[in-house]
């Protein structure tokens, strides 16, 4: 399996503010839909409920401590390893790559872990209370 994040970043990285992408960039959000379409994502309860509803043609995982969560159409785990382990039993139905798409801390808590990371670049900087962790080589 291979674990890969996506995701934009400016250049002080940040990638978010106030639960919301602080940037409108078309032709990213088409790469990131195109790039995800049929896959298996990963990502944290914020960024899912800033998205508003699950991503159609994909598998949304969703990672929560909060047990009594259960959104429509998506699969909620209370763990990045539970969900990783999730998205290996679904490889048939969903491939061989999962995208961690966010937000801070599920980055944050994997930048070790994946084997990919698909990083658009923002050429500017911007205010934001989210930012993408240090990458180690």
């Amino acid at each position: 399996m291979i674990l890969s994040h996506i995701v934009a970043v400016a250049q002080n990285d940040v990638i978010g503010v106030n639960n919301d992408l602080p940037w409108d960039i078309p032709e990213d959000m088409k790469f990131f839909r195109e790039k995800t379409k049929g896959k298996a994502l990963i990502m944290g309860r914020k960024t899912f409920e800033s998205v508003g509803h699950p991503l159609p043609k994909r598998l949304n995982v969703v990672v929560t401590r909060q047990k009594s969560y259960q959104p429509e159409g998506a699969v909620v785990v209370s763990s990045v390893n539970e969900a990783i382990k999730l998205c290996e039993g679904k490889k048939d139905e969903y491939g061989d790559e999962v995208f961690i798409i966010g937000g801070g801390e599920i980055f944050k808590d994997t930048i070790d872990m994946v084997d990919i990371i698909y990083l658009t670049r923002i050429h500017r900087e911007f205010d934001g209370d989210i930012k993408y962790p240090t990458v180690n080589p």
